[in-house]
């Protein structure tokens, strides 16, 4: 029987508390005996559980941040939905709102939710380096709780300037928790191969590549929660809203046409929705509702989200100076891999508009009316939730094969969708919707899920995760404006637009790949090296820790800030400096308040 690593108290034996002969007790007992390291104490094991619990923290923190972005965007999407449908019944806005100019207020609201995040490249990584990357999540989810909250009040200076706030937080939200996860990925590896880190000495980085295995894995925990908010968003659809409105026969009786051959959005679609008005009491305790959430989710973030740097990496992050934290997403530009997954980047915020206003109203909503638009993005959400895990494939598959994988999905789907035209109030083929909801969904899985992965695989380097998650997410909120402008096309246009982008961005995505493998070498901007402006014991300087601002100055500052000074020469050393203008005053002249002999 293997003995406990610590003794029981009292327990007799070698290792109980029996006075062992010869050793004075009491007063005279040597002072190893009081003050020594105990006896048993086993280092390797004590090691081995703290870093344990470090890998076990690790996991939290991806678990909590993913279901704070869960809850957030559940609730801004079902809010949104909820709102958007019950302001344009014409009953409704005439009743509430009277003559206030409802629709008018909405489309601002809109413009400034989809134009805002054109600005995000600019102020982006100031912000994130500025706050951190876990304070900037809880900022940006606190933004996202601002907008609902201000649901109780819905007038022209509540929501167009909360819709304004939402808009510039979505890119640094996001941003920030792509980072996020990249970084837990990159931890959990330290923390599980805390021996070889050892060995290799605290500056050696590890070799690249290593921390992928837990990237994927992290990713996909994070994109199966991500993708579960759109059901969530349609909770208050499925228990409160779709026992208010009409049936098919009504709201779709002027429609004609749906599918491939419709244009704009819902055309010809009843402006009377609802049966009865929801009661004001009703619709306060399902915003209440929405509002709990929203709080839970920053409580999520902040309580149980650990920090993503040390200290003094976050310190070393915002040294390398405000301005070229700001430059540095414009220089990553000359990086070919980045050029080349930008038609990616822009087709992934297509795709998911698309499934949201495409599938779910020009096809879905246009052929089997309003009260199954819940059920349609619930098959979207559960099948696009259930597809993340497939981005674990890419432990045992090539890298490209996910994300053309999912590509080639979208593209059959695609076609498929450009040469079909379902008959409105007919529910035949409401099956046929459900799949092209889920199948879709299984390829915005593989999308985002590849995508994300392939950033944290290519860009290892904590200095710059954070500009290359801003990149893509912005590059995605551009998408999102275009799509916003071009809403009253044909579908016929929007198909076209989504295919080729599609395949351009598989065309590029594979050009990349091949250019990697031929060995062609990224250029990459060069990230300066931090300047402490701050004189603490983390920074000190090495020949003279205690020299002020104002001998450094007197000294000549020869030396300055994150400056290599010159080695000293060769040969024997002079002898003591002689009195001069240069030589510090000592200890004595300092009492004395004189500053050395060039006073005298």
């Amino acid at each position: 029987m293997e003995p406990p690593l610590y003794p029981v108290a009292g327990a007799a034996g070698p290792q109980g508390d029996e006075d062992r002969p010869g050793v004075p007790d009491g007063p005279e007992a040597p002072l190893d005996e009081l003050v020594g390291a105990y006896p048993n104490y086993n280092e390797e094991e004590e090691e081995r559980r703290y870093y344990r619990r470090k890998r076990l923290g690790v996991l939290k923190n991806v678990l909590a941040a993913s279901a704070g972005g869960t809850l957030t965007y559940g609730v801004y999407l079902g809010l949104l939905q909820m709102q958007l449908i019950l302001h344009y019944d014409e009953t409704y806005r005439e009743v509430k709102y009277g003559d206030m100019g409802l629709p008018d207020i909405d489309s601002k609201m809109l413009m400034g939710i989809n134009v805002t995040p054109i600005a995000a490249l600019l102020y982006t990584p100031v912000l994130i380096r500025f706050f951190g990357t876990k304070w900037m999540m809880f900022l940006a989810v606190g933004i996202y709780a601002l907008f609902v909250s201000t649901n109780y009040w819905e007038r022209y200076y509540t929501l167009v300037p909360s819709a304004v706030a939402l808009g510039m937080a979505i890119v640094p939200l996001w941003a920030s928790m792509g980072n996020y996860i990249t970084r837990m990925a990159q931890k959990y590896y330290e923390y599980s191969h805390y021996k070889e880190q050892e060995e290799q000495g605290p500056q050696q980085r590890p070799p690249r590549g290593s921390h992928a295995p837990y990237l994927l894995v992290f990713q996909a925990i994070f994109y199966s929660f991500f993708h579960l908010s759109f059901a969530c968003a349609q909770l208050p659809m499925i228990y409160f809203l779709n026992h208010y409105l009409y049936d098919l026969n009504h709201t779709l009786y002027n429609v004609q046409s749906c599918g491939t051959n419709s244009h704009g959005i819902l055309t010809g679609f009843n402006k009377t929705v609802l049966r009865t008005l929801p009661r004001s009491r009703n619709l306060i305790v399902v915003e209440s509702v929405l509002m709990a959430v929203a709080f839970l989710a920053m409580l999520l973030v902040l309580g149980l989200c650990g920090a993503a740097y040390r200290p003094t990496e976050e310190i070393d992050l915002r040294s390398v100076g405000w301005g070229n934290i700001f430059q540095l997403p414009f220089k990553h530009v000359r990086d070919f891999r980045l050029r080349h997954l930008v038609p990616f980047f822009i087709y992934s915020g297509f795709e998911v508009l698309f499934a949201c206003t495409g599938i779910a109203l020009g096809y879905g909503v246009c052929s089997v009316g309003l009260e199954r638009l819940a059920y349609l993005l619930v098959a979207y959400s559960l099948g696009a939730s259930a597809a993340s895990v497939l981005g674990l494939l890419g432990l045992w598959l090539p890298r490209p094969v996910p994300l053309v994988a999912g590509a080639g999905l979208h593209l059959l789907l695609t076609l498929s969708l450009f040469f079909w035209a379902p008959v409105p109030r007919v529910l035949q083929h409401s099956w046929i919707l459900y799949m092209a909801a889920t199948l879709w969904g299984v390829g915005s899985a593989l999308n985002k899920t590849g995508l994300s992965t392939l950033l944290g695989i290519l860009y290892e380097d904590k200095e710059r995760q954070d500009f290359i998650f801003t990149i893509y997410h912005w590059w995605q909120a551009v998408a999102i404006f275009i799509v916003y402008l071009g809403s009253s096309l044909p579908m016929k246009a929007k198909l076209v637009v989504l295919l080729v982008t599609l395949v351009a961005a598989a065309a590029s995505y594979l050009r990349m790949e091949q250019k990697l493998w031929r060995g062609v070498v990224p250029r990459q901007p060069r990230i300066p090296r931090p300047q402490h402006k701050v004189r603490g014991y983390r920074y000190l300087e090495e020949d003279n820790s205690d020299e002020s601002d104002a001998e450094d100055k007197r000294g000549g500052g020869a030396r300055g800030d994150g400056a290599e000074e010159e080695a000293p020469p060769a040969g024997p050393r002079p002898g003591p400096e002689p009195a001069g203008l240069h030589r510090r005053p000592c200890p004595y002249e300092q009492a004395l308040g004189g500053d050395g002999p060039e006073e005298q």
